[in-house]
């Protein structure tokens, strides 16, 4: 995406006659495109398999029907929302000369009815509103989100992943306190080090030893707790091994250029 990118509105003045413009909405096997094509009466809606070379073989078709039409098109420009799919298909387009932008979904206004038909047909008639609105520089329409590189989004992984796992074991932690609530046990730390020795050594709060099913439960949900210390922690070295990298490469082209300057006096 360019320095100059405005996520709320288009810089680039829209011209309808020279511009074919398309929108996707995307399922995991079925992707249903609408167009505004220069020279057509009315605005294509194709069913495709979940397939880019298909696309690509549609917007040229379509733009090749435009020329014969008497119209030039200069311009070919793609959205879609932002979804499972992610950017892939946004690189592979502008990869092939094609103007593709990530919709956020949480940006296009829609009906506040309390029944509303939702079908494929009616969302891209939605989708292709709010672009059209948003490609003529109009605000409040949708905004775009910025186009990550392949090498941007694998930089974002680690953190993702140690979000995700640091969800799962507050859930797990979370389960097992209570688990324990309900024999009358508040004081265990599942975070502890010795936290599965000390399990074997609980009673209820009647004075009785736990029952063998939920010891047992217990016992394997202290694994995967186990598991996913031991998964952060590796993570976190990773990340910490990768920013005294960078921190090392700073220090030696610092000192670089400074002996540069002074040989240079």
């Amino acid at each position: 995406m360019s320095p100059s990118f405005d996520a709320s509105k288009s810089l680039t003045a829209l011209d309808q006659d020279s511009t074919l413009v398309a929108v996707i909405e995307m399922s995991q096997t079925k992707w249903l495109i609408a167009a505004t094509v220069p020279g057509f009466e009315r605005n294509p809606l194709k069913k495709l398999d979940a397939d880019p070379d298909s696309v690509f073989r549609l917007l040229r078709r379509w733009r090749s029907e435009a020329i014969q039409a008497g119209r030039e098109v200069r311009r070919i420009v793609v959205a879609y929302e932002a979804g499972r799919d992610g950017f892939w298909l946004a690189r592979w387009l502008q990869a092939r000369a094609v103007e593709a932008y990530v919709i956020h979904p949480s940006s296009v206004a829609v009906s506040r009815e309390h029944r509303r038909a939702k079908t494929d047909r009616l969302d891209t008639e939605l989708l292709m509103r709010a672009f059209l609105g948003w490609l003529r520089g109009e605000k409040r329409h949708c905004s775009m989100a910025a186009i990550p590189t392949i090498n941007e989004e694998e930089a974002r992984r680690p953190n993702r992943e140690r979000d995700n796992l640091v969800r799962e074991r507050t859930r797990i932690v979370n389960r097992i306190k209570a688990i324990l609530a309900r024999f009358g046990i508040r004081a265990f730390k599942p975070n502890l080090r010795k936290a599965a020795e000390k399990l074997e050594a609980l009673h209820t709060a009647e004075g009785m030893p736990l029952p063998e099913r939920s010891r047992a439960e217990l016992r394997r949900s202290l694994g995967r707790l186990h598991l996913l210390h031991e998964q952060i922690h590796e993570i976190e070295q990773e990340r910490l091994g990768s920013s005294r990298w960078f921190r090392t490469r700073r220090r030696v082209r610092s000192r670089w250029f400074a002996f540069l300057r002074g040989s240079s006096v």
